[in-house]
C-alpha cells in the first residue's frame, strides 16, 4: 500500500502551492508569444498587456504566506493519508508527520 484514502487527491494541495509560486514568479515578465492573442496595434497601445502584472506588496506576501500554510497542508494530508491507509502505524505516523515538518522549516 501507499496511501490513497483520498483517492490521491491530497497531491492536488502541492499543485496550487505550485501555481501560486509561478504567479509569483513569472511576475513582471513578458508573456509567451502563445499568450498574446490581441493583435500588434492592441501592444502598441497598451505595451504593458504584454507583461504579466506585478502585483501589490501586500498581496504577494499574504500569497507567500499561503504556499508555506499550503505546504504545511500537504504534509498533514499526505501523512494522515498513509495513517488511514494502513501505511503507517500510530508512532510512525507521529514520527513521520514530525521529521517532514521539522525538514520543512
Amino acid at each position: 500500500m501507499s496511501g490513497g484514502h483520498f483517492d490521491y487527491r491530497d497531491r492536488y494541495i502541492d499543485d496550487i502551492a505550485e501555481e501560486i509560486e509561478s504567479v509569483l514568479f513569472r511576475q513582471g515578465k513578458l508573456k509567451p508569444k502563445d499568450e498574446l492573442w490581441n493583435s500588434k496595434d492592441f501592444y502598441d497601445k497598451y505595451p504593458e498587456e504584454k507583461f504579466y502584472p506585478t502585483l501589490p506588496d501586500e498581496i504577494q506576501q499574504k500569497m507567500k504566506e499561503a504556499v508555506i500554510a499550503l505546504r504545511k497542508s500537504s504534509i498533514y494530508a499526505h501523512r494522515i493519508d498513509y495513517f488511514l491507509s494502513g501505511d503507517d502505524g500510530e508512532e510512525s505516523f507521529i514520527e513521520r508527520l514530525n521529521e517532514e515538518l521539522e525538514l520543512f522549516e
